[in-house]
């Protein structure tokens, strides 16, 4: 069996370096080549394209930006499939274009599963990734067994699409919080406070908190969630929100910030970054 895994991200290529530890043989595209390259060195073939890449893999697996960059691979993709694959399709989406996704799938002939994961770059690293999988009942097991190398469990919550609708319930969780960071870490910066001492010991002290607040006395912002995919997501969230009748003030808010903070350049920096817009106002 070969796993072709088509988008060697931060998470795509953690992810296809735990299938190679755990001896499956793995094929990998990006389209910057030399994001792929480094896989050779763990064992991974590397294609020149989305369609060498699947030809004659089975699952064909994505992990890539944004619901445009899924369908227009996968459409490359097209010559080198064969009908009756699993496609595993890891990427944020979001929920309508996780259902065209799943007509796209129908178009070429592969069985569907949207499954998108909770986790960013050390978990993805660490092959403890929580994949919130969705789709046909008939494939859960094989899932379940082809994501134990790069996840520490596996929820399933229903049909196909559903996957990518709960991924956005936690995100709104992520963008929002980490906003609300960044507001009370400006705050106590521009008085001299050192934020942390103040919740220390109680229970607003979460280690979320302590993973991100660091980032911010220091404004240096190595990535684990890039802020480019959060604003991305936080866009997703709202338009979720909206579609269900729910209020996407607080989503709609924590986008405006990170689109600020990734136009000062911090688009590829980790989302802490959104700081920047809230410590210095345009």
């Amino acid at each position: 069996m070969t796993l072709a895994v088509l988008g060697t991200g931060i998470m795509g290529a953690a992810i296809a370096r735990n299938w190679l530890k755990a001896g499956q043989a793995v094929r990998v595209w990006n389209r910057t080549r030399a994001n792929a390259e480094p896989l050779a060195a763990d064992g991974a073939e590397v294609a020149g394209t989305p369609a060498e890449a699947v030809a004659g893999a089975d699952p064909v697996v994505t992990m890539l930006f944004d619901a445009d960059a899924v369908a227009d691979v996968m459409r490359a993709a097209a010559p080198g499939l064969t009908p009756g694959t699993l496609w595993l399709q890891l990427s944020t989406v979001g929920a309508d274009a996780a259902d065209e996704l799943a007509g796209l799938a129908d178009e070429l002939g592969l069985v569907y599963v949207d499954a998108p994961v909770l986790g960013t770059r050390g978990p993805a690293e660490q092959g403890k990734l929580n994949v919130l999988a969705s789709g046909p009942e008939a494939v859960r097991a094989r899932v379940e067994e082809l994501a134990a190398p790069i996840a520490a469990k596996v929820t399933w919550v229903g049909e196909a699409g559903q996957g990518s609708r709960v991924k956005l319930v936690v995100n709104s969780w992520v963008v929002t919080v980490t906003a609300a960071l960044a507001q009370s870490a400006a705050l106590a910066d521009a008085l001299g406070v050192d934020f942390l001492p103040l919740i220390a010991g109680g229970p607003l002290d979460w280690p979320y908190a302590q993973l991100k607040h660091p980032l911010m006395r220091e404004r240096e912002y190595p990535v684990a969630f890039p802020a480019a995919g959060a604003a991305k997501d936080a866009r997703l969230v709202a338009e979720l929100a909206g579609a269900l009748g729910v209020d996407a003030a607080m989503a709609t808010a924590a986008r405006g910030l990170l689109d600020e903070a990734v136009a000062r350049g911090h688009g590829d920096d980790d989302l802490a970054a959104v700081y920047e817009a809230i410590r210095a106002p345009k």
